[in-house]
């Protein structure tokens, strides 16, 4: 279905706000039991949901089922699905060698209180993958595997001060968009700018003795999908080991770009990593791992090491998909082929606003890319103006209206199961957004 048949008349162009109206109207005439689901769900959850990202205005979508990289909602329409669970719905929604592994493990009984042979399974696929983890341990979520990280940075350096780049994100409790976050854990924070390689080095040296951890991500994921230079990350290398500190790659997303996340691509090898997503098949999971004598504040052999707890961290269901999902299919030819075909997506996306002229861009790396309404090199995170934000969420709902179902925010992120024909499907969707709405678009 086209952008002008979903609606009831073709969209007016005649400003920003009178357009977004428009495609509210049509997004919620489409969806009545969505709405009705919403109702319901405002009378016992504040604002109706209990994930914030997947909240927008009227009401978001209700998706009943998946298959392969298809959705279909409450009300019976159908989308490609480019989101890919934030990057945790690496397999699609029906692998059936990830569903035989989970239904196999449930047969054996759940909750055994007692550590199991996955986990030492699992834990050896992924110190054989990541050239920077000689041992790991698990976690429920990527944001647990952050904290863990660093409070073993904090217990091996017997330092207390945690440097993050601004704009950055690690997780509900731990994001930095702006310096003072209610939300936050309250640990003894720095900052610094993302991809500004002379204000870090500046920075950290700046903290010296103080500092116990840096953490970035290699590619800002939920700031845009912006990647880092190398030039930067190696200035973060080089700058941590000179005072002392332990310096943490945050590959909770970017570790699907190649067998050994990033930091193997770039060739850059920090002292701790953090994972998560889509590493147990779609199940719970975290992990945080790296050199040996850092992680070894957590063995319990030696006395007044750390504890680390976690009701679910080796749970039988993550566990068993996980050696399934790393040792059987997420293969490094699997992880190069998924990186080259993101990276074609990005290419054609970005042909088709250079061949229009409009100040509307895509970045990325690999299977992972962000729509940017803005002209020029995007480098770091950014505040967007109210144009900007208002464009971002017309393009989310001629999206959905075209069949395509992204994050909120403009990212997708392909799944194994999305084909070239999938991604070429993407590619007309915007040069139709891109004609449909070209009066609305800046030019480049």
């Amino acid at each position: 279905m086209s952008l002008l048949e979903a609606t009831e008349s073709p969209p007016r162009n005649s400003d920003l706000d009178t357009a977004l109206a428009e495609a509210r109207e049509a997004y919620a005439a489409r969806r009545p039991r969505s709405a009705a689901i919403h109702a319901r769900a405002r009378e016992v959850m504040p604002g109706g949901n209990t994930r914030s990202v997947l909240f927008y205005t009227p009401f978001p979508t209700a998706m009943l089922r998946g298959e392969g990289c298809s959705l279909w909602d409450a009300d019976g329409n159908r989308y490609l699905d480019l989101l890919g669970e934030y990057t945790a719905g690496l397999f699609g929604h029906s692998e059936r060698r990830i569903l035989d592994a989970v239904q196999a493990a449930m047969a054996h009984g759940v909750n055994l209180a007692a550590v199991g042979e996955n986990e030492q399974k699992l834990a050896a696929l992924l110190c054989g993958r990541f050239p920077s983890i000689e041992l790991v341990r698990f976690t429920n979520s990527g944001t647990e595997a952050n904290l863990m990280a660093l409070a073993a940075a904090r217990g091996f350096t017997g330092r207390t001060t945690t440097m993050v780049m601004r704009g950055g994100y690690h997780g509900g409790v731990l994001t930095f968009a702006s310096e003072r976050n209610p939300v936050n854990v309250p640990i003894p924070l720095a900052f610094t700018d993302y991809n500004d390689l002379e204000a870090a080095r500046r920075d950290i040296l700046a903290a010296g003795d103080s500092l116990a951890a840096v953490l970035v991500e290699p590619m800002l994921g939920s700031g845009g999908c912006i990647p880092a230079t190398r030039e930067f990350l190696m200035a973060l290398r080089e700058a941590t080991q000179q005072v002392g500190a332990v310096l943490i790659f945050d590959e909770v997303m970017t570790s699907r770009h190649s067998a050994g996340g990033l930091q193997a691509r770039l060739g850059i090898t920090p002292d701790l990593t953090t994972l998560g997503k889509y590493m147990a098949g779609g199940m719970s999971f975290g992990a945080f791992g790296g050199r040996r004598e850092v992680m070894e504040v957590f063995d319990g052999h030696r006395p007044g090491t750390l504890a680390h707890a976690g009701t679910f961290n080796n749970n039988v269901l993550s566990m068993a998909a996980g050696c399934v999902a790393m040792g059987e299919i997420f293969d490094g030819a699997a992880a190069e082929a998924l990186f080259d075909r993101g990276e074609a997506l990005r290419l054609a996306l970005n042909g088709a606003c250079t061949r229009a002229g409009v100040a509307m861009q895509f970045t990325g790396a690999g299977s992972m890319v962000n729509v940017h309404f803005r002209g020029g090199a995007i480098t770091g995170p950014y505040a967007a103006t109210d144009a900007e934000n208002k464009l971002r969420e017309l393009f989310f709902f001629d999206m959905l209206a075209a069949g395509i179902y992204l994050a909120r925010r403009g990212m997708a992120a392909l799944s194994l199961p999305v084909t070239g024909a999938d991604c070429a499907r993407y590619v007309a969707a915007v040069e139709e957004f891109i004609s449909a709405r070209r009066p609305l678009l800046g030019a480049a």
